[in-house]
């Protein structure tokens, strides 16, 4: 009785502990979280929603093609990584936050300047807040004088593994040795 005890406290304490090798840039979840059900269009205007996420592991990025600075210099980062042989196997993401002004051609012209091999991703504010509010990523729209806004949005990258769970966070400053590293494998 005692052996049996033992034999399952070493299995519940097993099960608890997280043998995976600790990120050199991000931070992995203890434990992964389902993503939220969600149906957006990707930028050639197909459906692509919780059921396309899963199956192989994702890096999502939330940005809009007016960005100045970040949602580029991150994207041209992806596109480093999708040219990496040993990235063959990851999806990368980029969903716009900005639907008002990023429609299907835009966001399609868009990410084809970075070489084609992001999925761009657009949905109306109301099919973006559930997948927002599950990664935990934030956005926020400021109205200016004469109309016009600004975004402001999160800079992180979110790994999703092929089981369609948030698995692992990055935050800037990205350096693409590091997060290559991180991702394989």
């Amino acid at each position: 009785m005692v052996l049996a005890a033992a034999a399952a406290g070493y299995m519940v304490a097993r099960q608890l502990q997280d043998d995976s090798p600790a990120l050199a840039a991000g931070t992995r979840m203890p434990q992964p979280r389902p993503v939220a059900t969600f149906s957006l269009q990707d930028d050639h205007g197909a459906a692509f929603g919780s059921a396309q996420l899963a199956g192989m592991p994702s890096l999502v990025f939330f940005g809009f093609t007016h960005c100045p600075d970040v949602c580029p210099t991150t994207l041209a980062l992806m596109a480093q990584l999708a040219r990496e042989p040993r990235l063959s196997g990851l999806r990368l993401v980029f969903i716009t936050v900005d639907p008002n002004r990023d429609d299907t051609t835009t966001l399609a012209n868009y990410v084809q300047a970075f070489g084609g091999a992001i999925t761009g991703l657009r949905g109306d504010d109301a099919a973006l807040e559930p997948l927002l509010q599950s990664l935990g990523a934030a956005r926020s729209v400021q109205q200016l004088a004469g109309g016009d806004y600004v975004v402001d949005h999160s800079a992180t990258l979110f790994f999703v593994d092929a089981k369609g769970r948030l698995a692992a966070v990055f935050t800037p400053p990205f350096a693409f040795p590091t997060l290559r590293d991180d991702l394989c494998c």
